[in-house]
């Protein structure tokens, strides 16, 4: 196994930031010779020229800027590890990095995340969107500290992490005023034939509502299928069809798309998930997350 020397790449991530090898020298006490010799070495060993020589001045060569920018997070990544062994200096915010697949509804992630904030000390939110599986594996190299998805990860899969059951409610069928006035009647029977607009297929509700709607006999025209449920909703309002979203958010759905209840579904559960990769919680933020929603959000 290859191994890269971490003191000759610091040595050249502090002549990049700096801009000459003689204040690098010394900020690091160090002679101009000592610091000439590590990049040579840094050189050879990663097999390409990092600067190049334009007059007086080392210029990065395109290699030499793809390696600082990667130095750049490592030596980043190590000073958040001294804050954090050290717990921080007074008044820097606890970062919380979070995964958040498109699937779950943007009310949904503001109702959870929303304890974060309530917190004695101050909390720096960083919220990242992608797909569960590009989550999971940033959570696995640590970028993330939890990712909360709608599904379980798989004993099956390759990432070690733990599933922590956050909640579950019902779904709710929601539509223009018009539609559910048409449709509200004879609910859930008249679902059938009806337009609906719903989460893409590989989805835990979407997988769900496929087995009721065939366990009832219910054949609804599927007008739109949407990964992202924000923009499911928008074209909801805009009365293309009717649209599902977690019981638990009702109100807010009602007010902020101006829509109506058509109906709920009470035998179709969507359920919510915090997903670590140590078995225990630590983390302060998800600690409160966890215990609004199984307290207040999911109860």
């Amino acid at each position: 196994m290859e191994w890269l020397n971490y003191h000759h790449l610091y040595y050249f991530w502090l002549v990049a930031r700096e801009g000459s090898i003689a204040r690098a020298a010394e900020q690091l006490h160090l002679a101009h010779p000592t610091i000439s010799k590590q990049l040579r070495q840094l050189e050879s060993a990663l097999g390409e020229k990092l600067f190049d020589r334009v007059g007086r001045n080392l210029v990065m060569t395109d290699f030499g800027q793809m390696v600082f920018r990667y130095a750049d997070e490592i030596f980043s990544v190590g000073r958040e590890l001294l804050d954090a062994v050290k717990r921080r200096p007074a008044g820097r915010p606890l970062r919380f990095n979070v995964g958040m697949p498109q699937v779950i509804p943007k009310l949904i992630g503001h109702r959870l995340l929303a304890p974060a904030f309530n917190l004695d000390e101050t909390i720096h939110l960083v919220c990242r969107e992608g797909r569960q599986e590009e989550l999971l594996t940033e959570l696995a190299v640590h970028r993330l500290d939890i990712v909360f998805t709608d599904s379980p990860v798989s004993p099956a899969s390759s990432i070690r992490a733990f599933n922590h059951l956050l909640g579950k409610c019902g779904v709710t069928f929601f539509g223009t005023p018009e539609l559910a006035a048409k449709y509200h009647r004879k609910f859930p029977s008249s679902l059938d034939g009806a337009p609906l607009l719903l989460p893409i297929e590989r989805t835990a509700v979407r997988r769900e509502l496929e087995q009721w709607f065939h366990s009832v006999d219910i054949r609804p025209s599927v007008v739109a299928d949407f990964e992202d449920t924000a923009l499911m909703k928008v074209f909801g309002q805009d009365g293309i069809g009717l649209f599902p979203a977690p019981t638990v958010i009702e109100d807010e759905v009602c007010q902020q798309y101006n829509v109506r209840v058509v109906g709920r579904i009470d035998a179709v559960r969507e359920r919510y998930y915090a997903i670590s990769v140590a078995r225990r919680l630590k983390h302060p933020a998800v600690i409160a997350i966890r215990a609004s929603a199984r307290d207040d959000i999911f109860a």
